[in-house]
């Protein structure tokens, strides 16, 4: 009997052992197929919230009408046209306004974007001085700003010559007048290119008088036709507006002055019918008595009187 009994806990403990085993070798395997479906959830958990974000950037808020949708869908598709303003030189270098067509703010048929160089053919011909008086002269190159963008040089030109490269690099030049006529020419360049060129003349002091008396003084004419054009002007308004105001007054004067002149008329051609009557009738009684007197011979034993 103790033999049999000594066994049988011996073979509890092993079943209780084994149990215990298996229990922890579930208990594992629960855990780590639990962490993978944790991670699934957490990946099908993101991919769902950026579906929803796509379909909440697809759909159009409800705040925005379909009218605005479409000004926003035509704003982005309208295709904006531009043209070009004229230069302000016709030679070298000069500025030309771009002008929007289609597509300005506020509805504006034409907006100015933006200012931009333009250019012309290099040769400018002969140019004016800034200013002059009878000692010196200053001349200026072709430049738009910053003046400082482009270099500058100044030659002086001689007739069957080399021209003679001046030191001085700025855009103006101020030259002395000497006993003799020069002339001068400013190259503008623009990355060694030259965009520019004009020539001036230098006359000298008693050439610019005579220059300036041989020249008409067209100023001082074409100030007094547009002052007495001005006048004109002037009092040609004032005498409608009397007209206009006082209309009644020079209507009844103008009425009264053709009736005297329609007076004098009608009393001129009466006189003149008057005179013209008396005229035929003292031409018609000589006729008449000569031609009774030629018809009606006297009779033979009679006078030619005749008693009634």
């Amino acid at each position: 009997m103790r033999a049999g009994g000594a066994g049988c806990p011996a073979g509890l403990l092993l079943v209780v052992g084994w149990l215990l085993l298996v229990g922890l070798q579930a208990s594992r395997a629960a855990n780590v197929t639990a962490v993978p479906e944790a991670g699934v959830a957490r990946e099908g958990e993101s991919e769902s919230e950026a579906d929803e974000e796509a379909e909440n950037d697809n759909e159009v808020p409800e705040n925005e009408t379909p009218a605005e949708a479409e000004e926003e869908v035509q704003n982005r598709t309208v295709v904006k046209e531009v043209e070009f303003g004229m230069c302000t030189v016709t030679c070298g270098v000069g500025i030309r306004e771009v002008i929007l067509t289609n597509g300005c703010p506020g509805g504006e048929s034409k907006c100015i974007v933006r200012v931009e160089e333009c250019r012309g053919p290099v040769d400018c011909g002969w140019g004016k001085p800034i200013s002059e008086n009878l000692e010196s002269v200053r001349l200026s190159c072709v430049h738009i700003s910053p003046v400082n963008r482009f270099k500058y040089m100044w030659k002086l030109l001689k007739p069957d010559q080399q021209p003679i490269i001046l030191s001085n690099d700025s855009a103006i030049l101020e030259v002395q007048r000497e006993l003799h006529p020069m002339a001068f020419e400013c190259d503008t360049l623009d990355n060694n290119e030259i965009v520019a060129s004009v020539k001036f003349t230098v006359y000298t002091t008693s050439e610019l008088q005579m220059r300036r008396t041989n020249r008409p003084d067209t100023d001082a004419v074409l100030v007094f036709v547009l002052t007495i054009g001005v006048i004109i002007c002037i009092f040609v308004i004032f005498v409608l507006i009397f007209i206009i105001i006082n209309w009644a007054a020079v209507k009844s004067f103008w009425g009264a002055k053709a009736s005297t002149t329609e007076i004098h008329s009608e009393l001129s051609s009466m006189s003149d019918r008057l005179v013209s009557g008396v005229s035929k009738h003292g031409s018609r009684h000589p006729e008449s008595d000569c031609s009774s007197s030629a018809q009606t011979p006297p009779a033979p034993g009679t006078s030619g009187l005749s008693y009634r």
